[in-house]
């Protein structure tokens, strides 16, 4: 089911051909791996994301342009619409949701 925000136009994204190559586990290296291997590390990150941990926690990614790029501009393909400019079928799936949660609702009462 949709998280339906009012205002908000939901699109359906499939995954490209270079997201669905890209490995799901990124390779993780610490600041300190960082500091001594740096050479290593961006050659890494330029086939695939490295996450860079501080204290054992996640602080950074780094990636090459390209992917860097494509997520910049994956998020500015978003957008935002009313009820009244939403497509057909889109509003008939978010009126069917709305109507579902409305009858759970009712039989929780």
């Amino acid at each position: 089911m949709l998280d339906l925000i009012p205002g908000v136009r939901y699109i359906r994204a499939e995954p490209d051909a270079k997201e669905a190559s890209m490995p799901r586990t990124r390779a993780s290296y610490s600041t300190s791996d960082l500091s001594r291997k740096s050479g290593d590390i961006i050659a890494e990150a330029l086939r695939h994301p490295v996450t860079i941990t501080q204290r054992n926690k996640p602080r950074l990614v780094l990636l090459n342009i390209e992917d860097y790029e494509r997520l910049v501009r994956q998020s500015d393909a978003r957008s935002v619409g009313t009820l009244q400019t939403m497509p057909d079928a889109l509003l008939a799936e978010f009126e069917d949701s709305v109507d579902r949660y409305a009858e759970n609702d009712e039989s929780d009462r």
